[in-house]
């Protein structure tokens, strides 16, 4: 999995946006899943990167129309759901603009699939 560098500005945008956002730990997330709770797992990351390999069972709404979309696709602003992404950095910023068009029961996934896969938990998709 290739390790993205990112500018100074991108990751002043992304610390602004956590200071907002709630994450969620990957243990946390698994073990309320497990729990029984309906948590929506949401991929943000490019059409390629989904096809290439997901978290099962997630569901695909790309951060570069998740804004535009997120309202068809789930109308219950108060829905429970998990955004994830790469390593969590696109996600901070999606669930900041969720969270300003209303959605009260977001959050981003810490470490991204990233830190799913060296974890060794399952993924779908070609790899």
């Amino acid at each position: 999995m290739p390790v993205h560098h990112h500018s100074p500005a991108f990751l002043a945008l992304v610390a602004d946006a956590k200071s907002r956002v709630r994450e969620l730990g990957i243990e946390e997330y698994l073990r309320r899943v497990k729990a029984g709770e309906k948590l929506v797992l949401v991929d943000t990351r490019e059409d390629h990167e989904w096809e290439q390999y997901r978290i099962p069972g997630a569901v695909h709404l790309g951060k570069g129309v998740v804004e535009r979309d997120i309202e068809q696709v789930f109308p219950d602003k108060g829905t429970p759901i998990v955004f994830y992404c790469g390593g969590g950095f696109r996600t901070a910023l999606v669930c900041d603009n969720v969270q300003k068009m209303g959605y009260t029961n977001v959050a981003s996934l810490a470490g991204g699939i990233r830190e799913w896969i060296e974890r060794g938990l399952p993924v779908e998709g070609a790899r």
